[in-house]
């Protein structure tokens, strides 16, 4: 009667409250469990490593196996994780030592430190378990993150830079700067700053000669199997491609920031080569003659980009010059990650247990 009176976030701080201490009376004070926790979250990943003689062929299958039953990699996290459960010799204990582990994932991600046994900063692996594929994320969340601080560091340095020099109407070359100051002349013959360039390209820009540079650029949602199949789910119902240009567009803003004085033609050569043709130096000649463009003479684009409402000619147009790190986020790590920790929370002995189990026998552990 206590708790109906109260809010939700704080009906939920209780019942948090109460499984810590049950937690704590349980399991908390037991040293096998305390240790079991600290080795199965050691950095070094020694716990449980085994030293596997066998021929090439029984190698492959094992390497196989995994990704047939949908499973997890040898040595994983998941693997460990599995071994260690499948030690205790009742469902409570099992589910309780589950809690301090999804606890302990809590405490990596909010102190930003990585989940041992499992890839840094790889995509879900689709043949592998849910379970493997969200943890995966929360990796791969975390290096994100640390990138785009990276950026967002560099990015803050050059306007720093810039902004020093024109107060003191000195030359960026005068100074060592943390980070290289790029510029890029427009049309007019004035010098732009060029604002989230990663590195130059082999293309040149059609109508200021220009090099092209790729652009720092945000990177795509990171997706488990359940979610693609919601999605894929989603674009039948509605028919939406929302995410694809919302990707395309801020792709567009972050290549007009690192190339003043581009164009539409310039992005397409660097984003879809396929849909631009070069032509030949004899076309070319002719076409100089007869007083054509800078852009027409070197190439055109393909057909369906020159279709009159063409998706990427009115993305372009309404496209304005923003780094990637400025830009609104399209994927929030933070969201994510919370997400997945909140379903690992709540996952249902049945499917922990399962997933657990094809680890362990995809590793010819049982």
């Amino acid at each position: 009667m206590e708790r109906a009176s109260l809010s939700l976030s704080a009906v939920k701080s209780l019942v948090l409250r109460d499984k810590e201490d049950k937690l704590a009376s349980e399991l908390g004070d037991n040293e096998k469990v305390l240790s079991l926790m600290h080795s199965l979250f050691d950095a070094e990943g020694n716990f449980l490593r085994r030293k596997i003689c066998m021929d090439s062929e029984a190698v492959a299958n094992m390497t196989n196996l995994p990704r047939e039953i949908h499973g997890a990699p040898p040595e994983s996290f998941i693997v460990k994780l599995s071994e260690v459960i499948g030690s205790f010799k009742n469902l409570r204990k099992m589910a309780l030592f589950w809690c301090k582990v999804v606890a302990e994932l809590r405490r990596l991600w909010s102190e930003e430190q990585h989940i041992p046994g499992i890839p840094l900063d790889e995509t879900p692996d689709l043949n592998s378990c849910l379970l493997y594929q969200q943890l995966q994320v929360i990796n791969c969340c975390l290096s994100r993150k640390r990138r785009h601080t990276i950026a967002t560091e560099s990015l803050e340095s050059v306007m720093r830079q810039c902004s020093s020099n024109v107060e003191d109407s000195s030359p960026c070359m005068d100074t060592m700067p943390e980070t290289p100051v790029l510029y890029a002349r427009v049309c007019t013959g004035e010098l732009v700053i060029r604002l989230g360039a990663y590195q130059p390209t082999d293309l040149i820009m059609l109508e200021t000669g220009e090099p092209v540079y790729s652009p720092i650029s945000q990177e795509g949602p990171l997706l488990t199997e359940d979610l693609i199949k919601e999605t894929e789910e989603l674009v039948l119902r509605t028919g939406s491609v929302g995410a694809g240009c919302s990707q395309l567009l801020s792709d567009m803003q972050a290549f007009k920031a690192a190339n003043p004085g581009c164009s539409l033609e310039d992005f397409v050569r660097w984003h879809s080569p396929p849909d631009w043709t070069e032509t030949d130096q004899s076309d070319e000649a002719k076409e100089s003659s007869d007083g054509s463009d800078s852009s027409s003479m070197k190439g055109q684009l393909s057909r369906r980009m020159q279709k009159e409402g063409n998706l990427w000619r009115e993305l372009w147009e309404t496209s304005k010059p923003v780094p990637a790190v400025k830009q609104a986020p399209l994927f929030d790590e933070d969201l994510a990650v919370e997400g997945i920790l909140n379903a690992l929370q709540d996952i249902s002995p049945s499917d922990l247990f399962k997933q657990l189990f094809l680890s362990l026998v995809s590793n010819l552990i049982v």
